[in-house]
């Protein structure tokens, strides 16, 4: 039976977890390292100032009490025995697109998964509480099998939002839109008066272009996004060495 790395960025009591962990041990032992608090928008942050704890739940169930790569970097070093067939992170409660991809502790797991030679993927469910998982576990699920039996490109991740409405049109692949967010800012007055500032809330503003990962979920289609591990501007090498002229000649 294949071995599958479950983790997420939301904490071992998130039950989008257990969600994806049920839907996914019909098809493979699913070992479990997760974080032990919340760590949201933490994007691909190590804990390099303090030590790691690695608690044993049960069998087969860790919690760390650092971030998500954190918790793939110990797992696959020092924890699992062989190496895992896939890598699943999530099922976060929210959505990972655009830019958000940049600050996302859920997609970041399955980088970290990518850089270790493991094929990863990242399921997101995209709508607001109170959230039903049932179609973002059988997604991960078919996804899971598919990419088992078809495998993906080198250095590639996937990245999986699933609409929350009913019906579903169906699946689209994307590439990644811009999702960037007004008044995401609040200015905020303790009781003292001294002013502070909280980051969040705000209106995301919405990618028009059909072709993206924003359009094809709030449209109501699943997107599925291959991510890549390179993020070298290609086109801009050229712009660079033309343009600029930054290489000389010897």
């Amino acid at each position: 039976m294949p071995l599958f790395l479950i983790t997420n960025d939301d904490g071992s009591h998130s039950p989008g977890l257990e969600a994806l962990v049920q839907a996914l041990s019909s098809q493979a032992e699913c070992l479990v390292i997760a974080p032990d608090r919340d760590n949201s928008a933490v994007s691909h942050s190590l804990t390099m100032n303090r030590p790691l704890r690695v608690t044993k739940i049960r069998n087969g169930f860790y919690t760390l009490d650092g971030t998500p790569t954190d918790c793939v970097a110990i797992g696959l070093n020092k924890i699992i025995r062989k190496k895992p067939d896939l890598l699943v992170s999530g099922i976060n409660p929210g959505p990972n697109l655009g830019d958000d991809i940049s600050y996302s502790g859920t997609v970041s797991a399955a980088v970290e998964g990518t850089m270790y030679g493991i094929p990863s993927l990242a399921i997101s469910l995209a709508g607001e509480a109170p959230y039903d998982f049932t179609s973002a576990a059988e997604i991960a699920a078919k996804l899971a099998r598919l990419i088992l039996q078809k495998g993906l490109p080198k250095d590639t991740l996937l990245n999986a939002n699933i609409p929350q409405t009913d019906p579903i049109k169906g699946i689209k692949v994307t590439r990644q839109g811009r999702r960037l967010w007004d008044n995401a800012i609040q200015e905020t007055r303790d009781p003292w008066g001294r002013k502070h500032y909280w980051i969040g809330g705000g209106t995301p503003s919405p990618d028009l272009s059909e072709d993206t990962d924003v359009y094809a979920v709030n449209n109501g289609f699943i997107s599925v996004t291959p991510i890549h591990l390179d993020l070298t501007n290609h086109q801009g090498i050229d712009h660079l060495k033309k343009e600029w002229q930054l290489e000389q000649k010897e």
